[in-house]
């Protein structure tokens, strides 16, 4: 490829993924019992949702500073243009730090040609933009349209979620604690979204059916020609009702496929077991 793309584990692809499009991961780091592991290379997400499940409370930090420096210099020494796609910086302090490290390295090599961008986005919505920077960069584009294509995806992409439990987002601060108190006792399913990369919770719906059948009424009144998209599903150790969520989207909004990943451990550390999430385009490129 002529532009080298790079994604944080926080994207929720799988590590074949990048294995089979030579991709570069920045994995995110999660702690569990003073123990650090790697995002996705020494931790798999159904071991953060049991410990979680066993009263642990998971810690992650951002993706590693000398891991962007290594390979931002061996980019510049082998005069290779790269894009970083970062994970929300609402979110995570990692697209800062690449931010800082990239510009040390382009103190040392001023022609490197990279780019660093923050999504606004997380999970597969952050994942969905990430394929299609290594589908136009395996079809030898230039960087500056891929590096538009990513801004726009970013831009437009919907994120809809639900969690079992509100609580873990707010241990986290990824919501506020007033946001948190939703009653699990009562059934009642917490509907949010991403706006501006941060978590907003919009709706509380009684029950797990009725939250399917209104994720794709949501979905209808935001999205732009489903028909002709790749729809992401994310789930936190909860398979079943994916691919339940994955056969409305098919018979209902005839999505052109669906592609479903495990929502990772360092994401999954914040919301907990259970959570469902779906990413779509509200805006297609013209």
């Amino acid at each position: 490829m002529s532009v080298k793309i790079m994604a944080d584990s926080a994207c929720d692809l799988p590590l074949d993924f990048y294995e089979e499009n030579g991709a570069i991961l920045f994995p995110l780091k999660v702690q569990i019992d003073g123990t650090e592991y790697e995002d996705l290379r020494t931790i798999q997400p159904k071991e953060v949702y049991d410990a979680i499940r066993a009263g642990n409370l998971p810690k992650t930090s951002q993706a590693s500073p000398a891991g962007f420096k290594e390979v931002f210099t061996e980019l510049a020494e082998n005069n290779q243009d790269g894009i970083y796609i970062a994970f929300s910086s609402e979110l995570s302090g990692t697209y800062q730090t690449a931010v800082m490290i990239a510009q040390q390295v382009k103190e040392e090599y001023p022609d490197f040609n990279l780019s660093v961008i923050d999504t606004k986005c997380a999970s597969l919505g952050q994942g969905l933009v990430v394929m299609e920077a290594v589908r136009m960069a395996e079809a030898n584009r230039p960087k500056e349209e891929i590096v538009q294509a990513v801004q726009f995806l970013s831009q437009h992409m919907e994120h809809l979620f639900s969690v079992d439990d509100l609580d873990h987002l707010a241990k986290g601060g990824r919501v506020s604690k007033a946001s948190a108190f939703v009653g699990g006792l009562l059934n009642i399913k917490p509907l949010l979204n991403v706006e501006d990369g941060k978590l907003v919770p919009i709706e509380k719906i009684r029950g797990k059916k009725k939250l399917l059948r209104r994720i794709i009424e949501v979905m209808r009144e935001r999205g732009d020609g489903i028909e002709d998209q790749i729809v992401g599903i994310s789930h936190a150790d909860d398979l079943e009702t994916a691919s339940e969520m994955k056969d409305m989207v098919i018979s209902e909004l005839h999505a052109k496929d669906v592609y479903i990943t495990s929502i990772g451990a360092a994401v999954g550390s914040h919301t907990g077991p259970g959570t469902i999430a779906i990413f779509f385009l509200n805006k297609q490129p013209s």
